[in-house]
């Protein structure tokens, strides 16, 4: 299976969203290789990077899964890094 390391760019403007946030990343945690997040409380928003080693479709599949929660926005960036391994 061909997997490809990418960038989940995230932030939360909608407090009520963060526990279905944290349910979709529990979700597809074995594809995560590490999480940044920051609270800017000036601005009452959260600003989370997600590191990813999956599947191209999986990781579009959670990028959309987090686009259709309720005050969060995430854009994707893919590497250049790609390999075969399972």
């Amino acid at each position: 299976m061909e997997k490809r390391v990418a960038l989940l760019s995230i932030i939360v403007d909608e407090r009520d969203s963060v526990e279905k946030l944290n349910a979709l990343l529990h979700e597809y945690g074995d594809y995560i290789i590490g999480r940044m997040g920051i609270p800017y409380r000036k601005r009452e928003i959260n600003i989370i990077s997600i590191a990813l080693d999956a599947p191209q479709d999986t990781t579009s599949e959670l990028a959309g899964k987090i686009g259709k929660l309720e005050g969060v926005n995430v854009k994707t960036s893919f590497s250049g890094v790609v390999s075969n391994e399972e």
